[in-house]
């Protein structure tokens, strides 16, 4: 018997490598184009959500040249809850949450009676808020409904480190749990000595006033920066004695200006 050619085993041999190698092409293709895909929802997953964070360009003002613009004031009008109907309005074209945003306007309306030729306004609080503590949310706290952050805000101490003022501890660690320096505290940063002399509680509950608390550190802010009625914040003059008085920097001053004038000017858009 004559052994069969070899050539169609030769042919056979070549396709099986053919067909593996396409194979293999194939599952490169198949794994690249999942990996792109999985690339591609992960960079999807990490887009941010949302509008753009609200826009506060810096603008550098000399000190004692100009207040920030005027901000729509906060409503006291007639209605079931007027302040915070005014509060959501504005929250809703600014970055203030709306629990800080409805403490800033709270003592803006205090400070109306208290001292009305202080014309202090909730924007600048809000310029101020915005630098300390980022309206109460810094460092991994949360500020909650109660007016309180999810967890105490407490600063660096002041220890004399370059660029640190050092004052020794003056409250025996009450407010910032620190007995040997003293530490600024709470979403609007007061040290324990001016929280002491200005504090006043914002609630009529009888309790003490609380520099942790959003609602009495904006209104503590605001009679320190009013000097018991002795600054006119409505001027440039005025605006800048009251902030520089809060922090002796002009840059801290022209960040506060910044955030208070676009805070002004959004409350103002339609």
């Amino acid at each position: 018997m004559v052994p069969p050619p070899l050539e169609p085993r030769h042919r056979s041999r070549s396709a099986n490598i053919a067909g593996r190698i396409v194979l293999v092409l194939l599952l490169i293709v198949v794994v690249a184009a999942g990996a792109w895909g999985l690339g591609a929802l992960n960079r999807r997953d990490a887009a941010p959500l949302g509008p753009p964070p609200f826009p506060v360009p810096l603008q550098e003002v000399e000190p004692g040249a100009a207040a920030p613009g005027n901000a729509i004031a906060p409503s006291t009008a007639n209605g079931p809850n007027p302040l915070t109907e005014w509060a959501t309005r504005v929250a809703s074209k600014t970055d203030i949450p709306l629990r800080a945003l409805h403490a800033y306007a709270a003592a803006d309306i205090s400070m109306q009676t208290e001292a009305p030729a202080c014309r202090i306004s909730w924007a600048t609080l809000a310029g101020i808020g915005r630098i300390e503590s980022h309206h109460g949310n810094i460092n991994g706290a949360r500020l909650q409904e109660n007016g309180l952050p999810s967890r105490p805000i407490i600063g660096i101490p002041l220890d004399g480190s370059p660029g640190i003022k050092a004052i020794r501890d003056t409250d025996g660690g009450r407010l910032d749990t620190d007995t040997t320096w003293d530490r600024a505290v709470g979403p609007m940063q007061f040290i324990p000595g001016t929280w002491n002399r200005w504090a006043k509680r914002a609630a009529p509950d009888g309790l003490p006033a609380d520099p942790q608390n959003i609602d009495d550190a904006a209104l503590t802010a605001a009679r320190y920066l009013c000097g018991g009625g002795a600054r006119d914040l409505g001027t440039g003059a005025g605006w800048w004695a009251a902030v520089l008085a809060y922090n002796n920097s002009v840059e801290y001053g022209q960040n506060v200006f910044s955030g208070a004038d676009a805070y002004a000017r959004a409350s103002a858009s339609q």
